[in-house]
């Protein structure tokens, strides 16, 4: 059974650097999985990507060789089942505010006797190359569970929160973080407050030994993300690349759009 790479290197202390899919597309995956990021996300939270499109990626990363995450809609048993028997190798939570959710989001991914989570289907061995029985008595140990702070709330609990057994690392979204403190959203500022609330994140992840992670805007950000410390670090997506490079072709060209035609190249 293949393991879980991302999952053994943050847990040795190493960064792990991905980038979220929100396209659905199978086709912009194959190219992506083949990149070199160390994971790759499938937002199911705010794309309109479905169950089918999802299992078809996550078979698409994993038989390139890759690790396919997800981040579900919402922490409960339903999204967690689906997405670890379509094939997933670990989950994203968001808005993880209470050690209550923490401890569900945990129990959801794992089988009895340490969680909840029912045994079934068949996508998800083959995604790990083994059969149905060498996943069912390895599972527990290879899939990734990941939570959001994403809220001021969860700043608030991180103790209680990061302490939850079976927790492999949390992950900040810097837009929502901030708009839960009534701040602009944005993925960086120098916010006094907000940039508190990141190192309040940061050490008591380390203090309990779990991954800290963040999402970044680009390559620059993501080392010194790294350089501070963060290990899960998710550097915009595929979306945010194809309209990075566009934007950048356009304003070089001094494109302005004058009845559909080039005005000055």
């Amino acid at each position: 059974m293949k393991s879980n790479s991302v999952k053994s290197a943050l847990k040795a202390g190493l960064p792990q650097v991905g980038t979220w899919l929100s396209l659905g597309s199978p086709m912009a995956t194959r190219f992506m999985a083949r990149t070199g990021f160390h994971w790759l996300t499938v937002d199911m939270e705010h794309s309109p990507i479905d169950w089918d499109e999802a299992a078809t990626i996550f078979a698409l990363i994993a038989d390139a060789g890759g690790v396919p995450l997800v981040r579900v809609p919402f922490n409960s048993l339903e999204n967690a089942k689906r997405a670890l028997d379509a094939g997933a190798y670990g989950i994203v939570f968001p808005m993880c505010n209470s050690r209550e959710e923490a401890e569900q989001a945990v129990a959801i991914c794992k089988y009895p006797p340490v969680g909840v989570r029912s045994v079934g289907g068949s996508l998800h061995a083959l995604n790990f190359d083994a059969s149905p029985g060498e996943y069912y008595a390895n599972a527990n140990n290879e899939i990734l569970v990941i939570i959001q702070a994403e809220h001021i709330d969860a700043v608030n609990n991180a103790d209680a929160i990061f302490s939850v057994p079976g927790i492999d690392g949390v992950f900040v979204g810097p837009n929502d973080l901030l708009s839960s403190m009534h701040k602009t959203p944005a993925m960086e500022t120098d916010d006094p407050e907000f940039v508190e609330a990141l190192r309040i994140v940061r050490q008591t992840a380390k203090r309990y030994g779990i991954a800290p992670g963040i999402h970044v805007a680009d390559a620059s950000a993501a080392s010194r993300r790294i350089a501070e410390g963060w290990q899960f670090i998710a550097v915009s997506s595929e979306l945010g690349f194809m309209q990075q490079a566009a934007q950048s072709i356009v304003k070089t060209l001094e494109l302005t759009s004058q009845e559909g035609k080039l005005a000055r190249y």
